[in-house]
């Protein structure tokens, strides 16, 4: 009873066009840059992966490796027939190697293509960003990618031009909506990018622009409500900022990574990540990220119920955007703006049961927002004026606010639009068999079916 030809791996070898020996051989190679010398696979060896042995680990990792540089774009260990699945917890490895952080964030976007349905299902690991956010501080930095044809900066630019884009639709229509569109483009025209040789200028504008693209795509797939990857993205986004000697981008990273740590019930870990964006942000100048640092610091602090020294970052997140200069902030801090920060200062006073504050703050970014058409965030306002209504036992005027962040929610892809009404929803409970009550409840049971 023989095992089953591996006909994937076997036609992989023929497309490259490389005989058994050479793939060995490769392998080999390959192997020792890994710092594994006792792997050295022969012919025959070779031969029997085709007829169906599955390598031992981390045999088909290195083997993924060896045709993804042949080929010059990601070849998985799935794509080989070695195992059903992609290594997701590679990911979520802060790695001091340029070229495993390559490999890494180029085996996640092509999952995210393929097997999205598989990747959503992967849990968020609470404790996964404390080393992530210790070694960026610490900077250390160092291989160069594989040779190929070298990068321009006009391929750089290009990037650089289609980041506003996409930015933009996340900002108006949710994380929802452009995610696919931005992991294809990645895929497709960015990951490749980072296999081939570049000037050193070069290589930091690459990397750079790398990093806030795929920041994104972790912070739309965090919007869009799949923790893990968008865990895993903002891993790899930071480690590409920091390749990029951008600081600011690498505290901007971790802001994100901080909200996410918030959001998931660990505010201690969200206030730790905030405070490391803070202490590299020293060796840069950007008044826009260090107020949304102390803002989502003071989530984390309202959160954890610790009412004065949130209170501090609120007055901290007020001065630093005091001195914001919007043309002098970098694209990806553009959002940063009334309508967000007030928002979320709107939600730490919610948090800390302080109702006319949080609808003060509420309504300021409420009016931001309709001014600029930004739906989710004044879905996301509206249910925070919302709850600031329940806080005072006004049920008519919560009823209304929350209204208006369900309807404003039918326009966007936004999992946190939804979860704040839903939010808004469990807070009326309390007053019983209200008619308003369970006006409210089927129409959050709609937006949910819908």
């Amino acid at each position: 009873m023989g095992k089953q030809a591996n006909g994937k791996f076997a036609g992989m070898i023929e497309r490259a066009g490389l005989s058994r020996g050479e793939v060995a051989r490769r392998v080999h190679r390959r192997s020792l840059e890994y710092g594994n010398p006792h792997i050295n696979p022969d012919t025959t060896g070779v031969r029997r992966w085709c007829l169906g042995e599955q390598p031992r680990h981390p045999l088909p990792r290195i083997i993924a490796d060896v045709f993804s540089a042949h080929f010059g774009y990601r070849v998985t260990a799935y794509d080989l027939g070695f195992g059903d699945s992609p290594d997701l917890d590679r990911p979520l490895a802060y790695s001091a190697s340029f070229g495993e952080t390559v490999e890494a964030v180029t085996e996640l976007g092509r999952a995210d293509m393929d097997r999205r349905a598989f990747l959503a299902a992967v849990p968020f690991a609470a404790t996964a960003g404390v080393g992530p956010s210790r070694d960026w501080l610490l900077n250390t930095l160092d291989q160069q990618p594989e040779p190929g044809p070298r990068v321009r900066l006009e391929d750089v630019v290009s990037v650089r031009n289609m980041f506003a884009s996409f930015q933009d639709m996340d900002v108006m229509q949710g994380g929802g909506s452009g995610r696919l569109v931005l992991t294809a483009y990645m895929n497709e025209h960015v990951y490749p990018l980072l296999r081939r040789t570049f000037a050193d200028d070069v290589r930091q504008a690459l990397c750079a622009a790398t990093a806030e693209q795929t920041y994104l795509l972790g912070w739309m797939a965090y919007d869009d409500g799949e923790h893990g990857t968008a865990q895993r993205y903002l891993i790899q986004a930071l480690r590409l900022a920091e390749e990029s000697q951008d600081a600011a981008l690498g505290a901007h990273v971790l802001a994100g990574m901080a909200d996410q740590a918030t959001l998931l019930g660990n505010p201690q870990e969200g206030r730790r990540l905030a405070q490391a964006g803070r202490q590299g942000l020293r060796r840069a100048d950007s008044p826009a990220c260090l107020a949304d640092l102390w803002a989502l610091e003071a989530r984390a602090l309202a959160a954890a119920g610790d009412a004065k020294a949130a209170a501090h970052a609120v007055t901290e997140a007020e001065h630093a955007f005091a001195n914001v200069l919007p043309d002098r902030e970098a694209e990806w801090a553009k959002f940063i703006d009334g309508a967000y920060l007030h928002g979320e200062i709107a939600n730490v006073f919610r948090d800390l049961d302080q109702p006319d504050h949080a609808a003060e703050h509420a309504h300021r970014s409420i009016d931001y927002a309709r001014a600029q058409g930004r739906a989710r965030r004044g879905a996301m306002s509206q249910a925070a004026l919302a709850v600031s209504h329940i806080q005072r036992g006004d049920l008519d005027a919560a009823h209304a606010a929350g209204v208006r962040a369900i309807d404003l929610s039918r326009r966007v892809k936004s999992s946190r639009s939804v979860e704040a009404v839903q939010d808004v929803q469990r807070r009326m409970v309390p007053f019983g068999a209200h008619p308003l009550v369970a006006d409210f409840r089927e129409r959050t049971r709609m937006l949910l079916a819908a």
